[in-house]
């Protein structure tokens, strides 16, 4: 299938024509799917709608080019500034063909561009051809912004990136040796059966030696995410990051807590990102409440530890270690699910903070507990955990 970079308009076609078609490539630059038989049926509208009239252009390309409700304010910011009116409506030919050939990860800030998208209106200089400066947005590299910035302070349109900057991610988890055999050519183990069953084809002497060797399979990864009313900023942005994980690795379960422990797993596992994070949201009847740690896990281990943590698994918990419940019981069921598991990584979103020390009692009674305490604060911190884990 081609691609919108590849559809080549005659030039007798004009203006509308073409900018029609880098339109589309900017919304896909700025993470809004738009694919070539959209922008066919875009032209074809045309034929249909009186394309004098700014308005009516406008509802028909967005009826066409936005998919979710989520791309609206990508849509809208984009096309006040592309489309610049003049003159009942003609429309300009802006030249994007050296915005086009920068890179695909760097974006737009939208927040800015939709509270000025077209410059001020009290400037009037009696020049009618506005020339937008398109380049001037394109002066940094968005992606490194994204990657540093806190969760906590994401934008809508910044929150869409990062979820495709997440799925991106390569997450992979180091493989155990299990207790089965393959043949391999040098394996390490000889193969008695299938090295008497060959050389009985050559008159039964002893040619050669079949060997076989351990396979290796990938880990279980478990995740249990708090969703109380303390990590309410970030728990969001978390389970965008928990789908990316399930997408990429086999063997994932998923758990969220806050009073009490919720099973998501069979949520997740829809290929579509926001009709799996609307079911987990759904699913949830404690989302932003208090918290008790303590409780989740003692539910897990007793309800799903022998169901999930076979064959060396490695358990995430995400927390910022605020707890109501009885310390006690938190201190103990860490140090239960901590025999259980193969490794036991804690992530704190609060950790980022230069000047974040570790004194709360959850947090101080989980610690003796747990392997690895690491950031999640942002996509920065959940490379460096994408690393840790393909090192286990």
């Amino acid at each position: 299938m081609s691609s919108i970079n590849e559809v080549v308009l005659p030039e007798e076609s004009g203006y509308l024509l073409r900018n029609c078609v880098l339109f589309g490539r900017l919304l896909r630059a700025c993470g809004v799917e738009v694919t070539p038989t959209q922008m066919v049926d875009l032209v074809e509208s045309l034929k249909h709608v009186n394309i004098g009239h700014r308005r009516d252009f406008k509802y028909s390309a967005q009826a066409i080019l936005v998919n979710r409700h989520t791309h609206l304010e990508i849509f809208e910011a984009a096309f006040d500034l592309f489309w610049q009116a003049r003159e009942e409506g003609e429309l300009l030919d802006i030249d994007l063909g050296s915005l086009m050939q920068r890179p695909e990860d760097d974006k737009i800030e939208f927040q800015e561009l939709a509270q000025n998208p077209g410059g001020s209106d009290d400037e009037d200089d009696g020049d009618d051809e506005l020339e937008p400066e398109l380049d001037t947005v394109y002066t940094y590299s968005s992606r490194e912004i994204l990657r540093q910035k806190d969760f906590a302070k994401l934008q809508d349109s910044e929150m869409m990136a990062l979820r495709q900057m997440m799925l991106k991610t390569d997450w992979n988890l180091e493989e155990r040796l299990t207790r089965r055999t393959v043949r391999k050519s040098r394996g390490r183990i000889v193969d008695l059966r299938n090295t008497f069953r060959q050389n009985m084809r050559h008159g039964g002497e002893m040619m050669r030696l079949a060997r076989r060797d351990r396979k290796s399979r990938r880990r279980p990864f478990v995740v249990i995410c708090d969703i109380s009313g303390s990590m309410e900023r970030y728990s969001r942005v978390l389970l965008q990051f928990i789908y990316a994980v399930t997408s990429e690795l086999d063997k994932v379960e998923s758990f969220v807590f806050g009073t009490r422990l919720t099973r998501i797993t069979r949520q997740l596992q829809h290929r579509d990102v926001d009709q799996a994070l609307d079911e987990a949201s759904g699913l949830i009847n404690d989302w932003a409440g208090g918290t008790r740690i303590g409780e989740s896990i003692r539910t897990f281990n007793y309800d799903w530890a022998r169901r999930v943590l076979g064959q060396g698994a490695v358990v995430l918990i995400i927390s910022d270690g605020w707890d109501r419940g009885d310390i006690n019981v938190l201190s103990r069921e860490m140090d239960r699910l901590h025999r259980s598991c193969h490794r036991l990584i804690w992530l704190n979103p609060l950790l980022g903070a230069d000047e974040y020390e570790p004194l709360v009692r959850g947090i101080q009674a989980a610690l003796p507990h747990v392997d690895d305490f690491l950031p999640v604060h942002n996509l920065a911190s959940l490379e460096q955990l994408a690393e840790t884990l393909a090192k286990i």
